[in-house]
């Protein structure tokens, strides 16, 4: 129960460059009609760099790699549509329903087909107050084991990022920021955890052959700040999130309902201004990451 779009297959079959793209952000991310409208300029950033894009997502149980766009409208519009980790990809496709996937999700897929770099916004990681909940996204196990490229803002910023930056260092994943040496927190540029710094696409591309070539099998997280002129201030974004917190406590919100309750939220609280710079890092990591298939395909 596979479909790989005919232009994903060719591609993948002649060596050119391919950049996989998440669902979650379609189904779970923004609000419809906003957010088919961007899964299709995404696409369309992808395209006019020179590689084609494979958006992945679950419909009626058939696994897709490289949505078109009424497929991608279904699943903008669709209520109820899983929100897929990888653990249940197989509950949803045995069952013939609708998935959309997260970062764990996606990278399992496009890595199962070929595909080694993969754009998305934010990845999942360790919760605030992890020592209650002992929430962990499945993201950050799925990159300590899968061999791909992904390009994103860092973590979400409702996140504990430096627990985060720790979990993925202890399970092998080499984090290296893209023009920074500093983690990018998602909504701002700016963290105060150090990582190492590459200044080209190019290098990226050696590392991950160098990576191959010593049979390392995990992935590379390319931490990408979103554009100065987008970012939010870090205090501002800081309330924001403490708001929403306290809201998501007091409602007893668990498990995989916070993240989207959260950005929900903020989104909410911001005037929409933080839907709007997750925009534009979504759109800049699509630009980083056809940079890097690029050169990769060379």
């Amino acid at each position: 129960m596979l479909r790989i779009r005919e232009d994903v297959k060719d591609a993948l079959n002649s060596k050119k460059p391919v950049v996989a793209l998440e669902s979650t952000i379609i189904a779970h991310g923004m609000p419809y009609p906003k957010n088919v409208q961007v899964a299709l300029e995404v696409e369309e950033i992808v395209r006019s760099r020179g590689c084609v894009p494979a958006t992945i997502g679950v419909i009626k149980g058939e696994t897709i790699v490289g949505m078109n766009e009424r497929e991608i409208e279904f699943i903008g519009k669709e209520k109820d549509v899983l929100k897929l980790s990888t653990r249940e990809i197989p509950l949803c496709t045995a069952q013939k329903r609708t998935g959309a996937t997260t970062v764990s999700a996606t990278a399992f897929i496009a890595h199962e087909v070929g595909i080694k770099v993969f754009a998305t916004g934010g990845i999942g990681g360790v919760h605030r107050n992890v020592e209650d909940s002992m929430d962990v996204s499945r993201d950050l196990e799925e990159l300590s084991r899968t061999n791909i490229v992904v390009v994103s803002s860092g973590a979400k910023s409702i996140l504990d990022l430096p627990k985060t930056v720790e979990y993925l260092e202890t399970k092998g994943v080499l984090i290296v920021g893209f023009k920074t040496d500093e983690f990018p927190a998602f909504y701002t540029r700016h963290s105060g955890i150090d990582i190492p710094e590459v200044d080209s696409e190019d290098v990226i591309a050696e590392i991950y052959r160098e990576k191959e070539r010593l049979s390392i099998n995990s992935a590379i997280l390319v931490a990408n700040p979103i554009p100065e002129e987008h970012e939010i201030e870090r205090e501002v974004v800081d309330r924001w999130i403490s708001d929403a917190l306290m809201e998501c406590n007091k409602r007893g919100i668990r498990g995989k309902g916070v993240t989207p309750f959260l950005l929900s939220k903020i989104v909410e609280l911001s005037g929409g201004k933080s839907l709007e710079a997750n925009i534009h890092l979504v759109k800049n990591n699509a630009e980083v990451a056809s940079k890097i298939a690029l050169a990769l395909s060379r």
